[in-house]
């Protein structure tokens, strides 16, 4: 068995595959929560793959052009190669080789980097603006905000770093509006809440110039 796959449940995340195949159960996770828990996020395309012979299906091992890094600079500068399960069972990853530009979150065990579907992957294309200006600043500073997920109401906060999460309760499903359009940032008196992008609360906690 591979590193990662330790990480199923503490690193839960919607993802391409959404709830996973068969025997692989993910937990739902904001993309805030998969980006602050993930040692390594990167924009990248996939340029080639090959299967290996690791863990009881084989490892395969996708190179990787990376595009931009925005998390991981102190684990691993530049990534070359990522490493996820040969099985859909077992939470392995299907990746289209020079097609798609991927975001990619994954954690790093003896100098590689490995992901699954338990992950936060996602076609570059098909995120939301505030996803994208989430990944380049927003979500790094809701990094001490707690996200607490609502799945029957009612719910409540209880302390005040938490943004309640509440995208469960929708009729329309998983991701909702608050992962694709929603960060959770501290604001003044060190309370969180979940921030739009529209005006800054705090221009002296929050950039007001968009990248």
């Amino acid at each position: 068995m591979t590193p990662w796959l330790g990480l199923v449940v503490l690193l839960g995340s919607w993802s391409l595959g959404e709830w996973g195949a068969e025997a692989c159960t993910c937990s739902p996770s904001h993309p805030q929560d998969a980006f602050c828990n993930s040692d390594i996020v990167i924009r990248a395309k996939v340029v080639g793959k090959k299967l290996v012979k690791e863990g009881p299906f084989g490892t395969l091992v996708y190179t990787i052009k990376q595009m931009k890094m925005y998390r991981g600079f102190t684990k691993m500068p530049h990534v070359q190669y990522i490493h996820t399960e040969a099985s859909e069972s077992l939470c392995g990853l299907k990746l289209e080789v020079n097609k798609y530009q991927y975001l990619l979150t994954g954690r790093v065990y003896d100098g590689k980097m490995y992901t699954g579907l338990c992950n936060f992957v996602e076609r570059w294309d098909q995120l939301t603006l505030s996803q994208r200006k989430g990944l380049n600043y927003r979500y790094h500073l809701g990094c001490n905000c707690k996200i607490k997920s609502c799945y029957y109401l009612p719910c409540f906060v209880t302390s005040k770093n938490e943004c309640l999460w509440t995208d469960m309760l929708s009729n329309f499903g998983y991701p909702g509006y608050q992962s694709k359009h929603y960060a959770c940032i501290r604001q003044k008196g060190g309370y969180c809440s979940w921030y739009r992008g529209w005006a800054p609360p705090d221009k002296s906690i929050i950039n007001a110039t968009d990248p």
